[in-house]
């Protein structure tokens, strides 16, 4: 019997979880080997075969206040882990994203059990983003193999001396037979000749409070330019879809609906197929966007101490935000940032994306060559079977 533990938090990272346990049970299948799954995660996940631990989907901040209140239930769900853990050895660790608290149950591990195989899969974004000089990954000190969803992510490890296996964007797995536009506009219920806008503001409670309010601002604004436009807005988690609504409302916005969130997955790409344009936060929905062909604008905001402290003190620095842009190495996609980011300037930014003209076509064709640095299908089975192979060594 070998039994695995998946650790990772978060909506995102519930749900690539999920994608990952059902490639590791398949690819144990076929290999016959006795399997036992634990996770730190989400639904998803337990869906998929793994016994959940703990329930971390919910827990997620970007920013130093904006994750004071996570310390102590951090705490607490790490020494019950260490609980279980000591009840129930494993043979091996997968590590998903979700940095600051995988790094830290990466090094625990690491120190009671040197010969443990951990691998990280999904690694934090330290090639795109550096504090101070960025020479240094805490990775290193705990992680026996990186398994590199891009390419850029492959060469930052691999140069820094990590084992490093580049096995591409596990959404080319996720993203293959697409619906069509009037599929999607008819299985949910739209106008088929009205435009549609696509509202992406949160997967986190915090991005609930400083992205909605000009979200929804300029989604009102557009209305008044464009009579008729019908918006929709995924939930990211239950517990988001009245505050969703309210904000709506209190914006004046019309004609609009909130998916609830166990809806979500299973209507993901009918809602970037039926959307003529998304206003919403950065993250891997600008990717799921893009491998669509949505036109998008992207914004982003953290409480003004946590950006200060982020400019100033720790000397954050980052070329851009979305990942469309950081692959591509260009500004393909626009993005406001704090203070830049207010109904007004979206509004500006999305009228000319609206309407077929070059500057919408020049975000198709940009998508075009995204496409081709994001690696080839079959992304979760070649983890999977990475991770049996380090185990089985």
């Amino acid at each position: 019997m070998v039994r695995l533990l998946i650790s990772t938090g978060e909506v995102s990272g519930d749900l690539q979880g999920s994608l990952l346990i059902r490639a590791i049970r398949a690819e144990a299948e076929r290999r016959q080997l006795p399997l036992e799954l634990l996770a730190l995660g989400g639904n998803r996940m337990e869906a998929a075969g793994a016994e959940l631990l703990a329930d971390t989907a919910p827990m997620g901040a970007i920013g130093l206040w904006e994750a004071v209140p996570l310390i102590l239930p951090t705490l607490r769900l790490q020494a019950q882990v260490d609980r279980l853990l000591e009840q129930r050895p494993l043979d091996g660790v997968v590590l998903i994203d979700y940095v600051g608290a995988n790094v830290r149950l990466g090094g625990k591990l690491r120190r009671k059990h040197p010969s443990l195989p951990i691998t990280y899969y999904i690694a934090p974004q330290e090639w795109a983003w550096r504090f101070g000089d960025g020479s240094t990954t805490r990775l290193l000190d705990f992680t026996d193999r990186i398994l590199a969803i891009f390419p850029a992510e492959a060469e930052f490890y691999a140069q820094r001396g990590a084992t490093v296996t580049w096995v591409g964007h596990p959404l080319l797995d996720s993203f293959q037979d697409l619906p069509g536009r009037e599929e999607s506009r008819q299985q949910l219920g739209l106008d088929p000749t009205a435009p549609v806008l696509l509202l992406v503001p949160a997967s986190r409670p915090q991005e609930l409070r400083y992205l909605m309010p000009p979200l929804a601002a300029a989604a009102a604004m557009l209305q008044r330019r464009k009579p008729g436009l019908q918006v929709l807005v995924p939930a990211g988690l239950e517990r988001f879809e009245q505050p969703l609504a309210e904000a709506l409302s209190a914006a004046g916005v019309v004609n609009a609906r909130v998916i609830p969130a166990a809806a979500v997955d299973g209507l993901k790409k009918s809602l970037c197929a039926a959307a003529d344009l998304a206003l919403g936060k950065s993250g891997t929905v600008n990717l799921e966007l893009a491998l669509q062909g949505v036109p998008q604008v992207v914004g982003y905001r953290v409480s003004g101490l946590t950006a200060f402290v982020a400019k100033h003190l720790l000397r954050f620095q980052v070329d851009h935000i979305s990942p469309v842009n950081l692959l591509l190495k260009q500004r393909l996609v626009p993005e406001l940032l704090q203070d830049e980011l207010t109904a007004e300037a979206l509004v500006e930014q999305a009228l000319p994306l609206l309407e077929p003209g070059p500057e919408r076509q020049r975000m198709l064709d940009g998508y075009g060559q995204l496409r081709s640095t994001l690696g080839e299908p079959g992304v979760t089975e070649r983890a999977a079977k990475a991770i049996l192979d380090q185990v089985q060594r």
